[in-house]
């Protein structure tokens, strides 16, 4: 019988893998992906990684490798204007860094962190099996039984659920949600300009919804563009002269000349808070206990804090012989995780409502708003050390840098 049972093979199911193997190697921990192997190879997104994100992948063997291809985020600039507008004023500044030589977050493509983490599993000894997906399960007081497509069955003291926004095993496991549509959707897409960003990473609010800007390697930058969903739609279905003229309309020229590189490809946005994230021998990490808004950017970061409190909670337990199933266990996890993704996920539904709109009143509150953070250095210290997840009190271990 397995001891810990991932099924989901995204970073944050690998994460939380080597997380309680790498703490408690005698436990046998297997992470079950229905995607076929070479899949994630072909992912060419990338992703924000805050500074707290970066110091547990540090404490988990897999930041050297990583970090060759991660571009720091030196400075970032914030904007609210329409997309006809000449000159788009600056609002808000923050420095990039959250101590001395410390950006607050890193870019990452997804295909390397995914690549550094796998490596992690097979070094530590935990078991991926692929292309297989989970059709159901059963507990009992000493153990949870999971049946895979392929009619083969797994035995695990836990079985956790990283199976993503639209998560199977919650469903299964009856817990609820609270869920709704925006009405937008992501477009997310590579970029390839002629000078260089300095590692300045731009948040422009445009009244269909942030575009975002953020720094890769080589002269490129990911971007995180919304637009109502139909919208969203003819733009990804356009050919390669419209999009990347309407591209442009909204980057602008500072950068030189632009061209749209790989797949470019939208996700509808929403919010989805699971109203609980554990049951007997069962708990919810990542997307699969909440899905937010990425105008913060800290949607999978969200998922690492998972992982952090997740893995501590369970090797904790394992120490103390205490049975890592039980619910009364996994309620610190509980306790520890859901206050915080209940008030990021207030957090950014508020800011979406009050920035992708066109509603002069609320134009000039905001933008007042901004100016006077801007003004206030101490104030801006405080949300970039919030936002670089530095600050939080009773952080989790690995979070602060730490072993568990």
């Amino acid at each position: 019988m397995l001891d810990m049972l991932v099924v989901g093979g995204g970073y944050v199911g690998l994460a939380a893998a080597v997380a309680v193997k790498q703490a408690a190697p005698h436990l046998d921990v297997m992470v079950v992906e229905a995607a076929p192997e070479s899949v994630w190879k072909k992912d060419m997104r990338a992703s924000a990684i805050i500074a707290a994100a970066s110091k547990m992948l540090e404490v988990l063997g897999v930041w050297d490798e990583i970090a060759p291809e991660a571009e720091p985020i030196t400075r970032m600039i914030v904007t609210d204007s329409r997309t006809s507008d000449p000159v788009r004023p600056v609002f808000l500044t923050f420095d990039g860094e959250v101590a001395e030589g410390q950006p607050f977050a890193h870019m990452v493509p997804n295909v390397t962190m995914v690549g550094a983490l796998r490596g992690a599993c097979e070094r530590l000894g935990v078991t991926i099996r692929h292309g297989l997906s989970a059709t159901g399960f059963v507990t009992d007081d000493s153990k949870t039984t999971l049946t895979l497509s392929d009619g083969s069955t797994l035995e695990t003291k836990l079985l956790v659920a990283c199976d993503g926004v639209r998560s199977k095993l919650r469903d299964m496991a009856g817990i609820k949600t609270v869920n709704w549509d925006y009405g937008q959707s992501g477009i997310v897409v590579t970029v390839e300009h002629e000078r260089p960003h300095g590692g300045c990473a731009e948040e422009h609010f445009l009244p269909s919804g942030p575009f975002a800007i953020l720094p890769l390697k080589n002269n490129r930058s990911s971007l995180v563009w919304t637009e109502r969903s139909s919208d969203a739609e003819r733009l990804v279905a356009s050919d390669d002269l419209v999009f990347e003229e309407e591209l442009e309309r909204r980057f602008g020229h500072k950068l030189g000349a632009l061209r749209a590189v790989g797949d470019r490809r939208a996700f509808p946005l929403g919010l989805t808070l699971a109203r609980a994230f554990v049951a007997p021998r069962f708990a919810l990490a990542g997307d699969a206990a909440h899905g937010i808004h990425p105008i913060s950017g800290q949607g999978l970061n969200l998922g690492f804090k998972d992982v952090a409190a997740l893995a501590e909670t369970i090797v904790e337990a394992d120490r103390l012989g205490l049975d890592i199933g039980s619910v009364n266990i996994l309620e610190r996890y509980q306790t520890w995780r859901r206050f915080d993704t209940f008030r990021m996920g207030v957090t950014t539904d508020v800011l979406n409502r009050l920035f992708s709109n066109d509603n002069t009143l609320l134009r000039i509150a905001r933008d007042f708003g901004l100016g006077i953070v801007d003004r206030l250095p101490s104030l801006k210290s405080f949300f970039i050390g919030q936002a670089a997840g530095t600050t939080a009190k009773h952080n989790p271990r690995l979070l602060a840098g730490e072993a568990i």
